[in-house]
C-alpha cells in the first residue's frame, strides 16, 4: 500500500472516530458535499473467487465505504450451473444491493462467474457514484489470479473465496506480492501448507483475516461459568453439525465430461495433479472432497470452534485424533459390495480429538459429529426433561454440563439445580454485530492484527486438518505441533501435504 494512502485513511478514520461536530476542514480524500471517500483514497480489495459464495458476500465489500473492490478473478468466466441454496436466493441478494428488480432476469439457473462479478460491482458503483448517469467500468476482470497480482500495482489486499485446495497457494502469493489477505475458512486443507502460510504471515507481517471469526460474546459469558467452576473441571466439549447439506459422494466419478466454454478447468486444479474434467468435482460440492475441500469440519467447525478457542485461551492443537465415518455399499451381477472411499468424506463422520492442558483448562477430550450425528442426553439430562437439537454445542464438566446452540447462543447451565445454586450472571444482553468487512478494514487501515488473523487461528487450523489425516488413515494418529509430524504412523504424514502438479509446488 502507498504509503500516502495509509496517511490518508488513518488520518479519515481518526477523524470521523472523533465525530463530524469537530471537522472544522473537510479533508480533500472526502467527495465534496458527500461526507464519502474518494475510491482513490479507500482500501483497493480484489475478489478472487466469483462462485456463489463469492458473490453473496460481495455486497457486504460494495456497501462498504472504506473499501473498494477494484477486481475480480475466476477461472470461470459465465455459466448458469451452480448450486445453492436456494434457486433465487443469490440473484434475490444482489438485486437487493443493486435496488434493481431487474437484475439477472435473464438467468435460466443460478449464475456465477467472473462476468457475472464485474457487472454486480460495476453497476453498484455506477448507482452510487456522484455521477450515476455515466458508465462505470473500472473494475477489472481476470481469469488467472497470478496475473490479477502481476497487474494490479495498486492493490491493497485479496479476498479470497475459491475451493479450499487453492487458498494456501493464492494467500502465500498474494503475501509475496506484499497485499493482504482475507479468506473464507479454511487457512489451508493441508497443515504443511497452512503452516506455510502462518510463517509468511510473520515474515511479511501482513494483515490477514480469517472470515469464520466473529465476536460471540456468548463465548465469554460461558468462559466466566467455566472460570468460576459451574460445572467443575471441563472434562469434555461436544459440536455436532447437519452439515453436509451438499451431494456427497460415495467415490470419484467415473469417465470425463466436455469441459465448459470459458472454463479454464486446468486453472480450477490448481497444484492438484490433473484429471479429466467432471461437474461433481466443482462448484459447491468440492467441499465434500479430500483434494478440493475439508469436509464438513472445516466448512463449519471454524465458524463455531475458532471464537471458542479464543475466548477460552486455547491455544495448543490436538495430540491426537481418532475418526469414524459411516460407510456405503453399492451392488455387482447381484452380489452387495461395501464401497471403498478414498476420494471424498462420508456422509456423516465422528471425531475425538485429545487437547492438551491449555492456560487455564485442564486437557479435555473435544469431540465433533455431523450429518445428523450427535452425543446422546445423559440420564441426568433427560431426568430434567433435555433433548439436543439437531445442532449444538455442549460443555461436559465433573459437575454438570453447559449446553448452548451451534455456535454458542443462548447457554444454559444444566442441570436446573446447578443453575439455580449460581448467583453469577446469566444471560447475555442482546448485541449488533459490526458489518464483517469493518472488521478487516480497521486492521488495514489501523496497521493493528485483526481478532480474526491467521495467526490467532494457528491452533484450530491444525487440529481440524488432523481430524482429516485421522479419518483418511482410519486410526488413532498422535502429533507432534512442534515439528509437524504424526509420531506413530509412517502413512499418515503423507497426508499432512499434498502431491503436487508440476509447477505448483509450494516451498
Amino acid at each position: 500500500m502507498k504509503s500516502s494512502k495509509k496517511v490518508n485513511r488513518r488520518k479519515f478514520i481518526k477523524t470521523t472516530a472523533a465525530g463530524a461536530a469537530s471537522i472544522s476542514i473537510v479533508p480533500s480524500h472526502v467527495l465534496a458535499g458527500s461526507g464519502k471517500i474518494a475510491p482513490s483514497d479507500r482500501i483497493h480489495v480484489a475478489n478472487i473467487g466469483c462462485g456463489t459464495q463469492g458473490l453473496r458476500e460481495m455486497s457486504d465489500i460494495l456497501e462498504n465505504e472504506q473499501v473498494q473492490l477494484t477486481a475480480v478473478c475466476d477461472p470461470n468466466k459465465f455459466s448458469e450451473n451452480y448450486l445453492d441454496w436456494s434457486p433465487w436466493g443469490l440473484r434475490a441478494g444482489i438485486r437487493k444491493t443493486l435496488g434493481d428488480k431487474n437484475w439477472g432476469e435473464n438467468f435460466k439457473g443460478v449464475a456465477g462467474g467472473r462476468d457475472v462479478a464485474k457487472d454486480f460491482v460495476d453497476k453498484y458503483y455506477q448507482k452510487n457514484s456522484p455521477n450515476p448517469g455515466k458508465k462505470y467500468n473500472a473494475c477489472k476482470a481476470y481469469e488467472d489470479f497470478r496475473e490479477l497480482l502481476a497487474k494490479e500495482k495498486d492493490l491493497d489486499a485479496v479476498k479470497i473465496m475459491t475451493p479450499d485446495h487453492l487458498h494456501a497457494t493464492i494467500a502465500l502469493a498474494a503475501l509475496d506480492a506484499g497485499k493482504h489477505v482475507i479468506t473464507h475458512k479454511p487457512i489451508a486443507n493441508r497443515l504443511k501448507e497452512a503452516r506455510m502460510v502462518f510463517d509468511k504471515v510473520r515474515e511479511t507481517k501482513l494483515k490477514t483475516h480469517l472470515m469464520a471469526w466473529d465476536e460471540k460474546y456468548e463465548y465469554g459469558l460461558i468462559r466466566q461459568w467455566l472460570k468460576d467452576g459451574v460445572i467443575g473441571e471441563l472434562k469434555e466439549i461436544h459440536n455436532w453439525s447437519v452439515r453436509p447439506v451438499w451431494p456427497q459422494f460415495p467415490k470419484a466419478p467415473e469417465g470425463d465430461m466436455p469441459i465448459p466454454k470459458d472454463f479454464n478447468w486446468d486453472l480450477w486444479l490448481g497444484p492438484v495433479p490433473h484429471r479429466p474434467y467432471h461437474k461433481d468435482w466443482t462448484h459447491n460440492v468440492f467441499r465434500g472432497w479430500y483434494d478440493f475441500g475439508g469436509g464438513s469440519f472445516a466448512d463449519m467447525g471454524h465458524y463455531s470452534l475458532f471464537p471458542l478457542f479464543q475466548q477460552l485461551d486455547i491455544r495448543k492443537p490436538a495430540i491426537a485424533a481418532k475418526a469414524y465415518g459411516n460407510a456405503q455399499t453399492t451392488s455387482s451381477n447381484g452380489v452387495c459390495q461395501r464401497i471403498n472411499n478414498k476420494s471424498a468424506y462420508p456422509l456423516a463422520c465422528m471425531f475425538k480429538l485429545w487437547m492438551p492442558e491449555q492456560e487455564w483448562l485442564p486437557a479435555f477430550d473435544l469431540y465433533w459429529y455431523d450429518g445428523g450425528m450427535k452425543p446422546f442426553e445423559s440420564d441426568e439430562l433427560e431426568a430434567d426433561g433435555v433433548t439436543f437439537d439437531r445442532e449444538g454445542l455442549l460443555f461436559v464438566g465433573t459437575k454438570g454440563t453447559i449446553l448452548a446452540g451451534f455456535e454458542g447462543a443462548n447457554p444454559r447451565i444444566l442441570p436446573k439445580a446447578n443453575a439455580d445454586a449460581y448467583s453469577g450472571k446469566k444471560k447475555i444482553e442482546k448485541y449488533q454485530s459490526e458489518r464483517r468487512s469493518d472488521t478487516w478494514a480497521r486492521a488495514i487501515i489501523s496497521g493493528n492484527e485483526s481478532p480474526g488473523s491467521f495467526l490467532e487461528a494457528e491452533c484450530i487450523t491444525e487440529t481440524i486438518n488432523l481430524a482429516t489425516v485421522a479419518l483418511r488413515v482410519g486410526k488413532k494418529v498422535e502429533y507432534d505441533s512442534a515439528n509437524m509430524k504424526i509420531t506413530n504412523s509412517n502413512l499418515a504424514n503423507k497426508y499432512l501435504t499434498r502431491e503436487y502438479r508440476e509447477g505448483w509446488e509450494l516451498g
